[in-house]
């Protein structure tokens, strides 16, 4: 087996990344690589960012599947091809098969968001939504192919597929020569492997950080021999796999520096600091890089480091989720529980205290059932937005010096 995948590994070198950007070469879109200018300020470190959510399926799982697809022979691409995926991988399964005239079939787990879902089925492939899990998906996948005679094109196990995410490497070195570090995501460990391939053969010396989601731990445990638990639910459901892969690791082993893992803290606030400073829209997995920077700034400090957005499909009541929770997390916006007399006025009188602050409500309601308060008594809660957590203090002590009794609730964890 060992001896298979180090065969397999072999496969995937430079030369093969390089046939590969020819391949792509007109068929997928050279994103832009630009620095940040304000997040290098924020963060100590010079930071790059890579567009691949500006690929036409928001992903960069195009390019490893486009690399697959126009390898197969006539008789396969007749017969047409099998994917088991999250979302991007279907995506770009589905738009580069439909292209190529090739049927496509894609396997997604029962929780796949709906926009990664309905954007599959858009591109033209027919889509089958069973399996709880990724793993689940794929016995479910390799089963189809057995039975239907399809190539199943494998999201990230596959040398054509490895190659072809390499690409990225080659363009980003390309445009700037000197990075010291690549800080790329792991879910199966394509990416990682093909961009680490290409980097180390062009400068050995530059540092490949693979990231994991601290939920989704798999790579990490299996390159480290640790034995961290595996599963729930991350924002990153995009590099959330319990099983990554056999011929990804042999390659990891070898060109991964170190990975590292990452809070859903981390990953959120990355995605909102992408959108304010960047305004660019990330999934989670897209994030990855940016959360490990900012999880461990010190670690980058003063290093020039290429960051990839592998994809921006993100569900849009999610993000919005994510967008409030770094507000509520910054001190913008916070629920306030405030004890008060249950008689006429007091509602105007808290409001006419607030508004004074330059504080903004957003929502109220009274609690007078489920509270300990005595019966002439209620619990006005409060939703209020303020300009930072300096105004949001203020604001509270404007309502103690008025005499009321204020409990400051900032974040979910709050009861």
């Amino acid at each position: 087996m060992t001896v298979n995948m180090d065969q397999r590994a072999a496969e995937i070198d430079l030369a093969a990344i390089e046939a590969a950007a020819r391949t792509l070469k007109g068929s997928i879109v050279e994103t832009p690589f630009a620095h940040s200018r304000t997040l290098s300020a924020m963060l100590g470190c010079q930071i790059w960012l890579k567009f691949e959510n500006l690929q036409f399926t928001g992903a960069y799982k195009e390019r490893g599947a486009l690399n697959k697809l126009t390898s197969l022979s006539s008789a396969e691409r007749t017969a047409g091809v099998i994917a088991m995926s999250a979302g991007n991988h279907a995506q770009g399964v589905a738009y580069h098969a439909s292209r190529l005239g090739i049927p496509a079939t894609i396997v997604m787990p029962e929780g796949t968001p709906s926009v990664k879902v309905e954007n599959t089925r858009a591109l033209g492939a027919t889509v089958i939504l069973q399996g709880a899990t990724f793993e689940d998906s794929a016995r479910i996948t390799r089963n189809l192919a057995r039975d239907k005679g399809y190539t199943f094109i494998h999201p990230f196990d596959d040398p054509k597929v490895i190659a072809g995410q390499g690409t990225i490497a080659l363009e980003m070195l390309g445009a700037v020569p000197d990075l010291d570090d690549l800080v790329l995501p792991i879910g199966g460990g394509g990416l990682i492997s093909g961009m680490g391939t290409a980097a180390k053969t062009i400068n050995p010396k530059i540092r490949i950080i693979g990231i994991e989601a601290g939920l989704y731990p798999s790579m990490y445990n299996l390159v480290k021999h640790a034995s961290l638990p595996i599963g729930g639910d991350t924002l990153a459901e995009g590099i959330a796999v319990k099983e990554p892969g056999a011929l990804t690791r042999s390659i990891i082993t070898r060109v991964v520096d170190d990975i590292m893992l990452v809070s859903e803290a981390e990953i959120e606030r990355a995605v909102s600091m992408l959108i304010s400073i960047e305004k660019t829209v990330v999934e989670g997995a897209g994030a990855a890089g940016l959360a490990a920077i900012i999880a461990d700034p010190h670690r980058f400090r003063d290093r020039k480091v290429g960051l990839v957005l592998c994809g921006g499909n993100i569900d849009s009541r999610l993000l919005a989720s994510v967008l409030t929770r770094e507000l509520a997390r910054d001190g913008r916006l916070a629920r306030l529980a405030i004890d008060i007399p249950d008689r006429p006025g007091q509602l105007a009188r808290v409001a006419g205290v607030i508004g004074s602050a330059g504080a903004n409500i957003v929502e109220v309601y009274h609690q007078r059932v489920f509270t300990d308060l005595p019966a002439k008594g209620t619990e006005l809660n409060l939703v209020i937005e303020t300009r930072d957590a300096g105004h949001l203090t203020a604001t509270v002590t404007a309502m103690e010096k008025a005499g009321y009794r204020v409990v400051l609730k900032r974040s979910a964890n709050d009861s």
